[in-house]
């Protein structure tokens, strides 16, 4: 027993020292090779901002955003080092994001022109095919450009078929986007539309009641949008995209979206005269909602805006309520004259601008040197503008009461705030609930303006949903339906409130 446990202790010697090396060679390999996958895992971000209702250069597919411009700049991110991020905001912010630094790269098939190259630097062009189309009813008696002087042109809001039918032409109806401008078209609410070619080429099939000038109205160029100074980022940008167009890559891309485009649309196309009118509206209702579970942009949106919408009537009603103390009592006791000035300035400014512009300089000015969420940068800008109504819907509920009560109160040994938290303030807010119900329903429908800092709230799930089926009606009919819901909700249980607090009195 003793030899074999000798041979057993001598033989484990080499074994141990073998272990030993081998963990050591590991080790080291670790440390040579973890700066290198470290490297590799955190590699540099680079953000895209886009408007994903253009298919075929941005569009959602899946709760993913692809199409031609996203693909383009993947591509090249990959190749450059970068992890690529794409964001969906509306397309009149495009150019704000890039300029002021929270975003990176500007995709969404803009257009190059002098004055945006006096706000941006461009890359080179990737499509020199760009045009701006013009779509009428078959039958109409536009068949040129020229035809168009006097008559109701539809364009979506900021492109530059909207710029250059102001500039060459007459104001025209401008929409949010290229579908409201074709379903005024097909509404009888417009002569004419013009888009860009390939939205275009794509509306035209899925209306055969439709057609597109030969003519195109202008001929374009698009570019990527990038912020000046980041000139080693355009030059990356600007060599790689020659080598594509080079390899002939760019020609496949565009290629693969174009005809998965006609497909799409081809699969959409509803034609109630051949299947009957119920078979055509069955089929609208499963394009629009069931395919692919379009459903769930509303359902996503709708949790958003009731976050934004819940959270900013909170900060909403803390900032009034703090606001209409103030004022009142600067009122009734001549105190707090320098917080009663600035809270007049508040109420001044905030009341004085819409909510879209206070949304986009919180997030464009105020936050823009700062990566601050979304989300909170909306809570904040809707809670900040809420509180300027519901200030004064307090007050008025303050002032209402009669002062008798107050002096009441002081006479019977009560401070000035113990009068007010015990006897003014609980008869002043059941005075203004209905008004404070009011303003809880305006808040929650000015949400709709989240699109702006890319916050896919209920009305955004229903525009990515109308740029994937080409269809205004149904889409906006489902975003009203909720917003119709909730409110009607929300005015029962306020109406139940108050019944209970009559029968208190």
């Amino acid at each position: 027993m003793k030899i074999i446990m000798t041979n057993c202790s001598i033989g484990s010697e080499p074994i141990k020292k073998n272990t030993f090396l081998a963990f050591l060679c590991i080790t080291l390999l670790l440390c040579l090779a973890g700066p290198g996958i470290a490297d590799e895992q955190k590699r540099p971000r680079l953000l895209m901002v886009t408007e994903a209702t253009f298919p075929p250069y941005e569009f959602v597919e899946k709760g993913k955003i692809v199409g031609i411009d996203p693909h383009i700049v993947r591509e090249i991110a990959d190749r450059l080092g970068y992890d690529l991020e794409v964001e969906n905001m509306k397309f009149d912010s495009l150019i704000a994001a890039v300029q002021t630094g929270k975003a990176d790269i500007a995709a969404a098939g803009i257009t190059v022109t002098e004055d945006r190259k006096k706000a941006i630097d461009f890359t080179v062009p990737y499509s020199t095919q760009a045009a701006q189309r013009i779509i009428v009813p078959k039958g109409s008696p536009i068949r040129t450009p020229a035809d168009l002087k006097g008559k109701r042109i539809a364009v979506q809001h900021g492109t530059t078929g909207d710029t250059f039918v102001r500039e060459h032409l007459h104001a025209p109806e401008a929409f949010e986007n290229s579908a409201l401008a074709m379903q005024a078209l097909i509404g009888g609410k417009a002569d004419a539309v013009v888009l860009d070619h390939e939205p275009a080429s794509v509306y035209v099939a899925r209306n055969p009641d439709c057609i597109m000038l030969e003519e195109p109205l202008t001929q374009e160029e698009y570019a990527f949008a990038i912020r000046k100074g980041r000139t080693e980022l355009l030059n990356g940008f600007n060599r790689e995209l020659e080598k594509m167009r080079a390899e002939g890559r760019l020609e496949e891309i565009f290629a693969i979206y174009q005809k998965k485009n006609q497909e799409v649309a081809a699969e959409q196309t509803v034609t109630p005269e051949m299947e009957g009118f119920f078979a055509g509206i069955r089929q609208s209702i499963y394009i629009n909602f069931v395919k692919d579970d379009r459903y769930m942009y509303l359902v996503k949106g709708f949790a958003v805006t009731l976050i934004i919408a819940l959270s900013a009537v909170m900060i909403g009603v803390l900032i009034g309520f703090l606001v209409a103390v103030i004022r009142s009592t600067s009122d009734q006791t001549g105190r707090f004259k320098i917080l009663n000035g600035i809270c007049k300035i508040y109420l001044t400014v905030i009341r004085g601008t819409p909510v879209v512009v206070q949304l986009l300089i919180i997030y464009f000015v105020i936050f823009g040197a700062v990566d601050v969420d979304k989300l909170l940068v909306a809570i904040i800008a809707f809670g900040l503008n809420s509180g300027a109504y519901v200030a004064e819907v307090i007050r008025s509920g303050i002032m209402s009461i009669d002062r008798g009560q107050l002096e009441a109160g002081r006479s019977l040994g009560l401070t000035y705030s113990q009068t007010m938290i015990h006897i003014i303030l609980p008869q002043a807010l059941k005075n203004v609930l209905p008004a404070l119900g009011n303003e809880f329903i305006v808040l929650l429908k000015e949400t709709s303006v989240a699109g702006y800092i890319a916050l896919e709230d209920l009305t955004k799930g229903g525009d990515i949903i109308r740029s994937q089926t080409y269809d205004a009606f149904l889409p906006l009919l489902a975003v009203a339906a909720i917003y119709l819901s909730v409110v009607m909700l929300f005015t029962r249980l306020l109406g139940k409130l108050e019944g209970r607090l009559k029968k208190n009195e």
